[in-house]
């Protein structure tokens, strides 16, 4: 067979409707566009200009959504319809996840590392281990913060302080952040160890008590209000993290262990 019989060979079509209008261009559309091609399709663009257009299309098909690809004349379905028909996950939106946990601990490990090296030469220092702990205290605190209304209502099913006094679920993490930050700056440890102290040593607490006690199946607030983390091993890290940091700077601010913020 010659090269140009080959190159005529058709290629294995798909036809694909979305909703491409002036005010909205549909990102499951353009993600479903991509998908085909990546599996090997030549595509058939249908876009659909208006919402009038995008209307009649779904009530000649009798769906609810676009966009909606066809292979072979028969109607597959919409993107996650697509990743199972060639056979790619599809992530479950009510699954437990560590993923965001890990992908915070990993990144704030990494700047830390790349901070140190950046002030002393060298990434693996006690600088960086302090670090760690104060960035990933900063980036927490920016995930609760990012809906503290949110937060401090899944908060309250476990923390014992907030069920007392519910304001301390919208004072948590801004107390956490400020704590991080002093940390970080290696300033004002007689404010930043108090209140990384009492933070801490009351959430390991709670969660201890909620998860290893009471035996709760909970959804940990750590990440934020939107969380699919679940309450344990991870809210007690974060919080055991909090008790070793303040614990660490007032060692070193008693003279007791060395002080490598102020060492530099």
């Amino acid at each position: 067979m010659s090269a140009n019989t080959l190159e005529r060979t058709p290629a294995k079509t798909a036809s694909l409707y979305r909703m491409v209008t002036p005010e909205h261009t549909c990102p499951y559309g353009l993600k479903s566009l991509d998908l085909l091609k990546r599996s090997g399709y030549a595509v058939e663009d249908h876009p659909l200009r208006s919402r009038a257009e995008t209307d009649a299309f779904m009530a000649e098909h009798r769906v609810k959504t676009t966009p909606q690809a066809f292979i072979d004349e028969r109607r597959v379905g919409g993107y996650d319809d697509l990743r199972r028909f060639f056979g790619k996950s599809v992530a479950d939106p009510g699954a437990v996840s560590y993923r965001p946990v890990a992908v915070l601990f990993a990144l704030t490990a990494l700047m830390a590392l790349a901070a140190s090296w950046a002030v002393s030469g060298q990434a693996l220092t006690l600088l960086a281990g302090e670090w760690f702990i104060a960035f990933s205290m900063v980036a927490l605190a920016l995930l609760k913060l990012q809906d503290v209304e949110s937060f401090s209502t899944m908060f309250l099913n476990y923390d014992l302080l907030a069920r007392r006094w519910v304001p301390y679920g919208k004072i948590y993490p801004y107390a956490e952040a400020l704590a991080g930050l002093l940390m970080i700056a290696g300033a004002l440890t007689w404010i930043s160890v108090p209140v990384a102290l009492f933070i801490g040593g009351i959430g390991a607490v709670s969660v201890f008590k909620a998860v290893y006690i009471d035996r709760r199946e909970l959804k940990c607030a750590c990440v934020g209000g939107s969380s699919r983390v679940p309450l344990g091993f991870v809210s007690l890290t974060e919080n055991l993290m909090m008790v070793a940091m303040a614990l660490w700077m007032a060692g070193g601010a008693l003279g007791l262990l060395p002080q490598p913020l102020h060492g530099m």
